[in-house]
């Protein structure tokens, strides 16, 4: 081989070599930066997969990283089942609900209201009296705290361990009816009243004389016969043979000191009611309502004569009006109607009915304010709406309740501006009445569930004149309360 030849061979031996030097460099560089990219679409799968995404039929437990099989039904053999993990959640979410709610200082709902802004605001004259007022009252609402009250009672020293269906408190709310369900079937009733020191403390005693019934009440009312909320109305629901019945009972029966003579006490047999209402009107004087399965009752509780107006549904909810002796009603079908009791037409068209209109769902309370030109209606679809009685129109509505089938009452403080509704999912909510501002909600003390929803009574002044303005809620077999003022004191055995 001559000597030049061989260098152009060596010379492209080296281009060659260079060149496949390049080429597996240039290969190098594309398996890295293809191991990258899979690298990549990996970390993309690894947070698809962190971030759990929903799959039919399968339950994603992000502590083990992996899916579990989900089968219909609750039962041994395949204890992870849809409500079982639901009502988990919610557990977990009411723990850490209840864990913040009783922090001392609250978030407000509004940007920048504290009680030394609405101070200033008022002294410089920007605020209204009322405003100031009510905006106050919004503040202490945000800011109360939970206290564990111990019920007294003279003749018994076995704590309460039935769990509280009803609580009803009278107008001036130092005593309060409750009707709570007893294990062995039926339940028991009575009053216990509510006494507020000078020391900031509030004391509860349960009457000695409980009555004991094998039927349930579907529905209780204060009724003033004599004086004042001197009577308590009461509906049982039938059983087998024996009818249902609406009483009138004294409230001095369930006093620790029972006088010979407690006064009018009497029964009126009746088909099961879901609802009653006492008229306050002089119209229509010791006046009671009851509503039933498509009618309603309206009863004379001295002489007895009644009054039937047939209706279209079952009527659930009830309420007399103040400056005039009209009855309002809330059905199953969501329709509201009014009945004037001075109107003699009961016939079978709806000619009688002075107000009517309607709401999506089955209405489980009615409350009118004190001017009788709005009316507050809760339904089954945990809707709470404010109508205009006078155009019929909805001007208002308060959202965050939750309801799907229970019968739920709501609660309205008006000189506060305040709206209480306990929800099926057992929060205590508190709207604000003026513009639907959803100032605070209250996780339950005890776990969610159908037997533990509570029951509430609002008042700024529970003991009476020298009460303590709070919450009471009852929840199962214990009472809480929810003090405005921050140095409340508890009781010596009480617990928070």
């Amino acid at each position: 081989m001559k000597r030049g030849n061989w260098r152009w061979k060596a010379r492209d031996n080296q281009r060659q070599h260079g060149q496949s030097q390049g080429h597996r460099r240039h290969r190098s560089d594309h398996e890295e930066n293809s191991r990258s990219d899979r690298t990549g679409s990996d970390a993309v799968v690894a947070s698809t997969s962190s971030s759990a995404p929903e799959l039919p039929g399968f339950y994603f437990d992000p502590e083990k990283n992996r899916y579990f099989r989900l089968l219909p039904g609750d039962n041994n053999c395949n204890p992870l089942t849809i409500e079982g993990l639901q009502k988990k959640e919610d557990e977990k979410k009411r723990s850490a609900l209840l864990e913040e709610d009783e922090c001392p200082k609250k978030k407000s709902p509004r940007i920048g209201q504290n009680s030394a802004l609405l101070l200033q605001r008022r002294r410089l004259g920007v605020l209204p009296p009322s405003s100031y007022s009510r905006m106050t009252h919004e503040v202490k609402v945000i800011g109360m705290q939970r206290h564990k009250l111990d019920v007294q009672s003279s003749n018994s020293t076995s704590p309460n361990t039935d769990n509280f269906h009803l609580i009803v408190a009278d107008s001036a709310c130092e005593r309060v009816f409750t009707v709570n369900d007893v294990s062995h079937g039926g339940c028991k009733y009575g009053i216990m009243n509510f006494n507020g020191s000078k020391q900031g403390s509030l004391s509860v005693e349960m009457c000695d004389n409980l009555y004991f019934t094998n039927r349930k009440v579907n529905s209780v009312c204060w009724a003033s016969v004599t004086h004042a909320d001197s009577h308590v109305l009461l509906c049982l629901v039938g059983i087998s043979q024996t009818p249902g019945c609406v009483s009138l009972l004294p409230a001095s029966l369930f006093s620790n000191f029972n006088p010979d003579q407690p006064g009018m006490l009497c029964s009126f047999k009746i088909s099961t009611a879901w609802s009653c209402a006492w008229c306050l009107n002089p119209q229509a004087d010791k006046t009671f309502s009851t509503g039933l399965s498509r009618r309603v009752i309206v009863t004379d509780a001295v002489t007895g004569r009644r009054a039937t107006y047939l209706a279209d549904s079952d009527v659930l909810a009830q309420q007399f009006a103040l400056r005039a002796p009209v009855l309002f009603n809330g059905c199953r079908s969501g329709e509201i109607f009014s009945i004037d009791l001075r109107q003699r037409d009961r016939g079978r068209s709806n000619g009688w009915k002075s107000t009517r209109f309607f709401q999506e769902s089955a209405i489980t309370s009615v409350q009118l304010l004190q001017d009788d030109n709005y009316l507050l209606a809760a339904d089954m679809l945990g809707k709470i709406k404010l109508w205009d009685i006078r155009v019929k129109k909805c001007v208002n509505q308060y959202k965050g309740h939750h309801n799907e089938y229970a019968y739920l009452p709501i609660h309205i403080n008006e000189p506060e501006g305040l709206l209480i509704a306990v929800g099926q999912d057992c929060y205590t909510r508190l709207w604000s009445l003026h513009d639907s501002c959803l100032l605070r909600t209250i996780p339950s003390p005890h776990p969610a569930g159908k037997d533990s929803i509570p029951n509430v009574v609002f008042s700024s002044q529970l003991g009476g004149r020298r009460g303590l303005p709070g919450l009471l809620m009852a929840v199962q077999h214990d009472l809480y309360y929810y003090a405005y003022n921050k140095d409340y004191q508890d009781g010596p055995e009480a617990q928070c």
